[in-house]
């Protein structure tokens, strides 16, 4: 999901995208500690929407304007 699409969201839909997030970070944490077999480039891929997602919630929180 790119920045644009996230923006548009509430909040509430923030907060709810970001524990989805997490969810599937600590799975693919899961997989890796049991051998399974998994992308080693999704592990990035979840990081940096994490982060883009930290970050629109705080410019949110802010008041900052939209780009």
């Amino acid at each position: 999901m790119d920045a644009k699409q996230l923006r548009s969201k509430t909040p509430a839909e923030l907060a709810a995208e970001l524990e989805k997030l997490r969810k599937e970070q600590f799975a693919l944490r899961m997989q890796r500690a049991t051998g399974q077999s998994i992308k080693p480039d999704q592990f990035g891929k979840v990081r940096r929407n994490i982060a883009r997602l930290k970050t629109i919630q705080r410019e949110h929180q802010d008041g900052a304007p939209k780009k």
